[in-house]
């Protein structure tokens, strides 16, 4: 596999993780607050900067774009799954 593809996915698993723990955090706290985002936006940086150095050592960084992208993909899917929420149009 070329190097770009295996970043490419790491980053999806990492994204689906921080997503799934950001999930849990949020329904800890009002979901209306402002804070519930932070924590959120915090936990998938605080993931995507502890992974970027080990990466880094492995290859060259890329696909930051796509990481957060995928993270709120499965965060607002993660949420809708513990809170029962969906949104219909």
């Amino acid at each position: 596999m070329k190097p770009v593809v295996t970043i490419y996915w790491i980053r999806v698993a990492l994204s689906l993780v921080a997503a799934a723990i950001s999930a849990v955090v949020a329904t800890m706290q009002n979901a209306t607050d402002l804070y519930t985002f932070v924590n959120g936006i915090t936990i998938a940086l605080l993931v995507y900067l502890l992974s970027y150095y080990v990466i880094k050592a492995k290859f060259m960084t890329q696909a930051i774009f796509m990481y957060f992208i995928a993270w709120a993909f499965f965060f607002i899917l993660f949420y809708s799954l513990l809170t029962g929420s969906a949104v219909v149009a």
